[in-house]
């Protein structure tokens, strides 16, 4: 059962909730802890430590919403809030997004809707607990692991099984977000750095949805692998959603007029997977590396803002499937000839 205050000062809001929620409150799906303002929510949260989520309003009485949110994120980090409110503007959405709301939705409030957010929370943070849960119970196994199992994983035998390599057919992504570079000069770095992480959560979701892994995070730009069946389409279809999902993503703020985007290079073929770094300091990168894994990065290269770009070879591959446009030829570093290259438009 997920238990989620909502802090409002609208008297008739409790009512409506337990209305609209009613077979889920009977289900025992939801239980519901109602405050009338940041302090009494902030007060419920010590009667009711397991809260999972909050709703709540920005306009209250004693202490705002938006105050809420940074005495959350000071006291209770693992609650996810998310703002219901008539003061949709953006600069009261961007303040509500920097101190760590989850989402925004405006009243009056689509109830369809909300329940849909509630449930895209409820998810996220219990994905955050699973990650917590998975590096408490690394820690307790560590005290009782057999010491035998513990020496093999200091041995030479355990280093060089680390070390193995296999030769795999992939596909490889590069997305770069454009010009987020300019950011860091107008913007303060803990608001660019949240800037991007958001932005990058949106762009993981969309691979991890087709089956693609994230093999690392470049600046501002994500490495992702596809393998198995259909690979090149699975990763066609999540770089789509991404640059459609970036795309529709407002304006930073209202001094701030960036309006994000992405340039993708993507190149399928042979590629070795393994262990690459230093045995001898023991930090490896499970990697793809390759030529195939270097044309994806000079595709990417060659692409400009919204275009997601594929060489002719992958083309010829997917050419019923999705809607491609011929750019033209463009010389790429290492390459004897030039390479005819087309942009997947849908």
């Amino acid at each position: 059962m997920t238990k989620i205050l909502v802090a409002d000062d609208e008297a008739d809001l409790e009512a409506l909730i337990k209305q609209k929620f009613r077979q889920k409150i009977r289900e025992q799906h939801y239980e519901f802890v109602f405050a009338v303002n940041g302090q009494d929510a902030l007060d419920k949260i010590k009667q009711h430590p397991d809260v999972d989520i909050v709703l709540s309003d920005i306009n209250m009485p004693e202490m705002d919403g938006l105050t809420l949110l940074s005495r959350l994120n000071e006291s209770s980090p693992l609650i996810k809030s998310v703002i219901v409110s008539a003061y949709g503007d953006m600069d009261n959405i961007r303040t509500a997004m920097n101190r760590g709301a989850f989402d925004f939705i405006t009243k009056p409030v689509n109830f369809d809707d909300l329940e849909v957010t509630m449930e895209k929370t409820i998810r996220h943070v219990g994905q955050i607990r699973e990650t917590l849960k998975a590096v408490k119970e690394n820690n307790i196994l560590k005290m009782y692991v057999d010491e035998a199992v513990l020496n093999f994983m200091g041995s030479r035998e355990y280093e060089s099984s680390l070390m193995t390599n296999e030769t795999v057919e992939a596909t490889v992504a590069f997305i770069d977000i454009c010009g987020f570079t300019s950011i860091s000069e107008k913007e303060k770095p803990d608001v660019v750095v949240k800037i991007l992480n958001d932005y990058f959560d949106i762009i993981v979701k969309e691979i991890i949805a087709q089956g693609g892994y994230i093999d690392k995070f470049i600046g501002d730009a994500i490495m992702a692998v596809f393998r198995g069946e259909y690979h090149l389409d699975r990763t066609l279809d999540a770089c789509l959603a991404v640059r459609n999902k970036i795309a529709s993503l407002p304006e930073i703020s209202a001094t701030v007029t960036y309006v994000p985007q992405v340039a993708i290079g993507i190149n399928s073929g042979e590629m070795i997977s393994g262990n690459i770094g230093s045995e001898s300091l023991k930090r490896l990168d499970y990697t793809v590396i390759g030529d195939a894994v270097n044309t994806a990065q000079r595709l990417q290269s060659a692409a400009t803002p919204g275009q997601i770009i594929i060489s002719e070879q992958s083309f010829l591959k997917v050419k019923e499937s999705f809607n491609c446009i011929r750019v033209g030829e463009v010389s790429l570093k290492n390459k004897t000839n030039p390479v005819v290259i087309y942009d997947v438009r849908d």
